[in-house]
C-alpha cells in the first residue's frame, strides 16, 4: 500500500508565560506530519518559528507539497535532498524515521547506529522579566542541577546576580537570543563571570556577530540562531566555541546527528537544544544526548499540558521515548 500523508496543527497551553528577548506567549502552536503505510503510522512534530520566517501555514504547505514524494516512498536521505532545512523537513525526518522504526520492529536509534540514549539532566528554563521576578522564578527551581536563563540585554547584570542569588548550588547558562549589543557586551560577560555562568547562548545578533572573534571569551560563547546545519559550520571559527543543535533548525534528526559528529570533530561543543514543544518534538532529540555536553530538552516541563504517552520526567531527568511516543 502506499503511503500517506496528512498533517495537523495542534496547540498547547504554556504554564503561565513564557518571554524572551523577542517577546512573550502563552501558549504553543505545532505542526504533526503522520505517515501511514496501511499497517502502521509514524510521527513528527515540528514548531515553527517566526524569526526564520516560518509560519503555521508556510510549513504546513510545505510539508502538503511533499505528499506526492511520500506516497511515491521518499526516504529520509531523499528528503534531505529535495528540501531545506527547518520546521517543516523537521516534521516529515521524523515520521518517515518513526514509521521505518515501527514498520522494522526495531528502536529508531538502532536504524540509525546510535548507541541507546540514557536517562539525561536537562536544563530548566527561567522566562525573561525583572531581576526580582527571575530571583524569585530561581529560587522555585534551585533544586534542579542546571538552569537556562533567558537574557534581554540593558539591565542583564541584575538579572545574572538575582538569579545566582537565588539558586546558588545551580549550574547556569544564558541565554540572550541575539539581545546584546557591543555597547553592552563587555559589562555583560563580567557578569557573567562573576555568577560563575557555564555558558553563553547567542549573545550578538546572528548578522552581527563578527565581533567575537576579536574579543577573549572567558565563558565559552554558543552559537544558536548563528547556526542551522553543517552548511554554517565554517562560519563560526573563531566565533563560537560551542553550537546549540535544534530539530527545527537542522531540519531533522538525519541532519541533526550529522552535525553533531562534525562539530565535535571540530573541538566544539554540543548542546541539544529544542523549541517549546510537547514530548513528541522532544522524543528525537533524547537520541542525540550521547553526543552532548548540555541538555535542554525542558519543553515538556513548560507547558500545562503534554500528550497522552509523554516522555518521562523526574526532576531534571528526561527518560528516553517508550514506541508508543515515538521511534
Amino acid at each position: 500500500m502506499a503511503r500517506r500523508l496528512s498533517l495537523a496543527v495542534e496547540r498547547f497551553p504554556i504554564a503561565g508565560a513564557f518571554t524572551i528577548s523577542r517577546g512573550s506567549r502563552t501558549e504553543i502552536a505545532v505542526v504533526v506530519a503522520r505517515i501511514e503505510d496501511g499497517a502502521h503510522a509514524g510521527r513528527g512534530e515540528c514548531v515553527p518559528y517566526p524569526r526564520y520566517g516560518e509560519s503555521v501555514e508556510s510549513v504546513s504547505a510545505l510539508i502538503e507539497a511533499q505528499a506526492g514524494a511520500v506516497a511515491a516512498g521518499i526516504g529520509r536521505a531523499e528528503l534531505m535532498a529535495r528540501m531545506p532545512a527547518g520546521a517543516a523537513r523537521n516534521a516529515l525526518d521524523c515520521a518517515l524515521l518513526d514509521l521505518d522504526a515501527k514498520a522494522a520492529g526495531r528502536r529508531a536509534w538502532e536504524i540509525l547506529g546510535l548507541p541507546a540514549p540514557e536517562p539525561a539532566t536537562t536544563a530548566y528554563t527561567l522566562s525573561l522579566g525583572t531581576p526580582e521576578s527571575m530571583g524569585e522564578a530561581a529560587r522555585a527551581a534551585s533544586a534542579r542541577p542546571l538552569l537556562k536563563v533567558k537574557l534581554g540585554g540593558d539591565g542583564d547584570p541584575a538579572r545574572i546576580a538575582a538569579v545566582r542569588a537565588g539558586a546558588p548550588g545551580a549550574r547556569l547558562i544564558v541565554d540572550a537570543n541575539e539581545a546584546w549589543r557591543p555597547e553592552n557586551l563587555e559589562a555583560n560577560l563580567a557578569a557573567c563571570v562573576a555568577a560563575g555562568v557555564a555558558l553563553i547562548e547567542q549573545p550578538l545578533p546572528a548578522d552581527a556577530d563578527a565581533l567575537l572573534a576579536g574579543i577573549p571569551h572567558p565563558v565559552p560563547i554558543c552559537a544558536d540562531e548563528s547556526l542551522h546545519d553543517r552548511a554554517g559550520l565554517d562560519a563560526l571559527a573563531g566565533r563560537y566555541d560551542a553550537i546549540n543543535i535544534k530539530l527545527d533548525k537542522t531540519g531533522g534528526l538525519t541532519e541533526a546527528v550529522k552535525l553533531a559528529e562534525e562539530a565535535r570533530a571540530r573541538g566544539l561543543t554540543v548542546m541539544v537544544g529544542c523549541m517549546l514543544g510537547t514530548s513528541l518534538g522532544m522524543a528525537p532529540a533524547t537520541l542525540l544526548t550521547r553526543h552532548a555536553a548540555y541538555i535542554d530538552l525542558d519543553g515538556p516541563l513548560l507547558l500545562a499540558k503534554d500528550r497522552s504517552s509523554p516522555l518521562l520526567y523526574e526532576g531534571s531527568t528526561v527518560y528516553p521515548p517508550e514506541p508508543e511516543l515515538w521511534g
